[in-house]
């Protein structure tokens, strides 16, 4: 988004008749969506093979190899998310500190969102709901709480 370059040459690429007017993404999607057809097809060549016959036993192997390969190109989805989510917030995280990297190769951001903060009262024995937001975000290895700069 940041270069208008870039984005003027992919204007003109994505509405070259030859793309059919097809996004980037589009493209980037369409290696996957293969992969999961020939899952298919392999599941219905299984189906129509006769048992114990070599062709079984080949269809077997490839159908295993593409299961494989479809497990570790999900793994790799994930772990491309879950870095980028880890960017993202460490763009909008300001630490006062820097001993903290946020991003790392083994870090996963399991769950975040917004918590109300009681506050106790040592003079009146009473909890006060506080309107100032803070935000939780756990990972897999540990927990940050943050707070919008004032």
């Amino acid at each position: 988004n940041g270069n208008a370059g870039f984005q003027q040459v992919l204007e003109r690429l994505e509405s070259d008749p030859v793309c059919q007017r097809l996004s980037l993404k589009s493209f980037l999607i369409l290696p996957f969506q293969r992969i999961t057809r020939l899952k298919l097809l392999l599941q219905n060549i299984l189906k129509r093979t006769r048992p114990e016959s070599e062709e079984e036993v080949q269809a077997t192997q490839a159908y295993d190899a593409l299961e494989k390969l479809i497990k570790d190109c999900n793994e790799n989805v994930q772990r491309m998310k879950s870095t980028e989510e880890l960017i993202y917030l460490s763009q909008k995280i300001e630490f006062e500190c820097k001993i903290f990297p946020l991003i790392s190769q083994s870090r996963r951001l399991v769950k975040c969102g917004e918590l109300t903060a009681l506050d106790f009262n040592n003079l009146s024995l009473k909890w006060k709901v506080t309107t100032r937001p803070i935000y939780l975000h756990l990972f897999n290895d540990c927990l940050l709480l943050s707070r919008p700069k004032e």
